[in-house]
């Protein structure tokens, strides 16, 4: 499991060294080669079927019945969850997290979930709550039906007009910071195919939802 782990975690720290830091409409990273292919194959085939027949409300809590993270049940069960929340616990992660977003990430706790987005899935324009100190979204499936099926991101007017969608493609993603401007989410629009993705939050101690923590 260590040799695993430490995969993922010698592939993420790279992953950040090449990231592109964009500062419009707030500051973002672009990821890419986030994570080793054994690991973005093990993710995508667990086995956990996508839901059905939800019915969203542009919340992802609308769904909250069917939502799958990485605890520690889940880590007993699957090496590669064991191994993502080994290497994000990791000092030498947590460390370049923080000087290359200013982030206190080692002051919160780990939290990995693993989406399976369908058709008629959205979320309208939010601000990640207060007790999220970092978000990062990894892409996991390879379809290229999918080109669109990035986040989209929109600026701090009453509109919250789109300022751009960030590129669905396998193994890249996007990192931000929760704050008063980081306006995010996913405007109705078809999804051909599955949405797979992991999202990594760091959160506060006074979260509470503790079976949702690594």
């Amino acid at each position: 499991m260590r040799d695993f782990s430490q995969e993922v975690t010698d592939r993420f720290l790279a992953c950040l060294a090449a990231a592109d830091h964009q500062q419009t409409p707030y500051d973002h990273w672009l990821l890419a080669s986030c994570l080793p292919d054994r690991a973005v194959e093990e993710i995508v085939g667990l086995p956990f079927a996508p839901p059905r027949d939800l019915d969203f409300d542009g919340r992802r809590e609308s769904g909250n019945s069917t939502r799958l993270f990485f605890s520690p049940e889940q880590q007993a069960r699957f090496p590669v969850c064991a191994a993502m929340a080994d290497a994000f616990k990791n000092p030498s992660v947590i460390s370049v997290l923080e000087l290359m977003t200013g982030a206190p990430v080692g002051q919160g706790q780990l939290r990995i979930e693993y989406c399976q987005d369908t058709n008629g899935f959205w979320l309208e324009p939010h601000l990640d709550i207060k007790v999220k100190l970092f978000t990062m979204l990894i892409y996991l499936s390879d379809d290229p039906a999918l080109f669109d099926a990035g986040t989209d991101i929109y600026d701090s007017s009453p509109e919250h007009r789109l300022v751009r969608t960030v590129p669905y493609q396998r193994n890249a993603g996007m990192i931000f910071i929760p704050g008063t401007d980081s306006w995010h989410g996913f405007s109705k629009r078809p999804i051909h195919g599955v949405r797979k993705s992991v999202i990594v939050n760091y959160v506060t101690p006074d979260w509470r939802a503790v079976e949702e923590l690594c």
